[in-house]
């Protein structure tokens, strides 16, 4: 029995990765070995840094609240013990643009909770 090759999908197969490969420098976006390795590595960074998003804005946003807390004479694990205390269910990312675009909103949050 004669060896049977898909040509078709293995040219699809290649034309994707090299397609992705796009806009990299030298040999990383011609050549098929080094492009393969090259995307594959992109992909493993583009996972892993989707949740290192996650984490980088929560920092954030914290430092932003923590920032405006202050400067009404409390500190940010004091001022979100009191926002627990006082049942406001405000998330971190809303309070952060509070602090940052709106002070006098975050202003009456911080004179609420005192």
């Amino acid at each position: 029995m004669p060896r049977s090759v898909n040509s078709v999908a293995k040219r699809a197969r290649r034309k994707r990765v090299m397609k992705q490969a796009k806009g990299y420098f030298g040999r990383r976006k011609n050549v098929w070995t080094v492009a393969k390795n090259a995307v594959e590595k992109a992909m493993l960074y583009a996972y892993r840094d989707r949740r290192n998003k996650k984490r980088s804005f929560r920092a954030l946003w914290i430092a932003r609240i923590n920032a405006g807390a202050r400067e009404h004479g409390l500190s940010y694990s004091r001022f979100m013990g009191a926002l627990k205390a006082n049942n406001i269910e405000l998330n971190r990312k809303v309070l952060a643009d509070l602090a940052m675009n709106d002070p006098q909103a975050f202003k009456a949050i911080v004179d609420k909770v005192k």
